[in-house]
C-alpha cells in the first residue's frame, strides 16, 4: 500500500450508535425537564436522537404560552462501564414550524431611509465606502501672500484666515474645506437612487413633451454629479425641489407649450336699418319674424293683437 495514500486517506464519518440505556431513561429526561419548565408544562415525548457515544437527547412537547412548535431537549448520557444515566442539560429550541423572532440586525441594517429625525444623530463609519478623505488644508505650511501684493498692515491682519490666492482659500471657494467628501461609490449610489424616482424610465418622463436638460427651471448642481442630474424649481412640477436627471422630464417644462396671446374684442355694432317685426298672440308669446317679412302664420291684425295684448 503507497504510505502516501494512507495517510491522506480520510476515514468515513459513523452514525452514532443509540444507547440503550439512556434512551429508555424517559422518567428521567421528563423530570429533568419540568424541573426547568415547572410542573404541568411539558408534553408527550417525542422522540430520541443520539448524540454520541452514550448520549442521547429526548425531546418533549412544550406546553408555554407562545411557544407553538418549540420542545424541550434533554441530554442525558452514562459512563463507560457504567448503568446509572444522568442529566447532561435541559434546554427549549425551536421545532418545524415554529413561531420564531426575527432574525436580529444591527442597527445600521435597520435603518431605512426618513427614519432620521428631529434630534436624531446617524453617526457615520470610518471606513464608509462612499466617503474619502477630502482636502482640508490642515496639512499645508502657513500662507503667504503673493509676491508682488502690498504689505499689510500688522493691525489689520488676521492671522488666523488665509491670505489671498492661497491654497487653503481657493479650496473653501470651491466648496472644499472637507474633512471627507463622496467617492465614486457613493456618487454611483446616488446616481442610481435618484434615478429611480426622477429618471428616464420614469412613466411621466415617457409622456413628456421635453427633457429636463432644457428646461428654464432646472437649477444647475456643483461637482461631477451636475454632469447628470440638477435640481428642479417649478413649484407646479411633481419634482419640485427634487434632484432629476437631466433625461428626466414632465408636463412643467418652460417651453412644453405657449400660452396664447388673448384675442382683443372688437366694438359691439349696432344695426340700425333692419326692423323685426313682432307678431304678438293671444297667449302673450312672441313671435319675431325677419326684418321686412310678414310672418306666415299670423291669424291677428295689428289692432286686434292691440286689443289682445291689453
Amino acid at each position: 500500500m503507497d504510505p502516501v495514500s494512507a495517510t491522506t486517506r480520510t476515514r468515513p464519518s459513523r452514525t452514532p450508535v443509540l444507547d440503550q440505556a439512556c434512551a429508555e431513561a424517559v422518567d428521567l429526561a421528563f423530570a429533568a425537564a419540568e424541573d426547568v419548565a415547572g410542573i404541568g408544562r411539558v408534553g408527550e415525548h417525542q422522540g430520541v436522537t443520539a448524540e454520541g457515544e452514550r448520549t442521547v437527547t429526548h425531546y418533549f412537547a412544550a406546553q408555554e404560552r407562545g411557544y407553538a412548535g418549540w420542545r424541550w431537549a434533554v441530554t442525558v448520557t452514562r459512563a463507560a462501564r457504567s448503568k446509572q444515566v444522568t442529566v447532561d442539560e435541559t434546554v427549549l429550541l425551536p421545532g418545524e414550524g415554529a413561531i420564531l423572532a426575527p432574525r436580529w440586525l444591527p442597527w445600521s441594517e435597520r435603518i431605512q431611509p426618513g427614519d432620521i429625525g428631529v434630534g436624531d444623530l446617524l453617526p457615520t463609519a470610518a471606513d464608509d465606502v462612499r466617503l474619502e478623505p477630502g482636502y482640508t488644508g490642515a496639512d499645508d505650511t502657513e500662507p503667504k501672500p503673493l509676491r508682488d501684493a502690498p504689505p499689510i498692515p500688522a493691525g489689520d491682519a488676521d492671522p488666523d484666515w488665509p491670505q489671498r490666492d492661497s491654497l487653503p482659500l481657493i479650496a473653501f471657494e470651491l466648496g472644499l474645506g472637507r474633512a471627507r467628501v463622496l467617492s465614486l461609490t457613493g456618487r454611483q449610489m446616488a446616481a442610481d437612487r435618484w434615478s429611480e424616482s426622477f429618471g428616464a424610465a420614469a412613466p411621466i418622463a415617457q409622456a413628456a413633451p421635453a427633457s429636463c436638460a432644457s428646461c428654464g427651471f432646472l437649477t444647475a448642481l456643483r461637482g461631477t454629479l451636475s454632469q447628470a442630474f440638477g435640481v428642479c424649481a417649478n413649484e407646479y412640477s411633481p419634482a419640485d425641489g427634487h434632484v432629476v436627471a437631466l433625461d428626466f422630464g414632465c408636463g412643467g417644462h418652460s417651453e412644453a407649450a405657449v400660452v396664447p396671446d388673448a384675442a382683443e374684442l372688437g366694438e359691439p355694432i349696432v344695426d340700425e336699418y333692419a326692423v323685426d317685426q313682432v307678431q304678438l298672440h293671444p297667449t302673450g308669446s312672441v313671435h319675431a319674424d325677419g326684418a321686412g317679412e310678414q310672418s306666415e302664420d299670423a291669424e291677428f291684425t295689428d289692432e286686434e293683437a292691440e286689443l289682445g295684448h291689453s
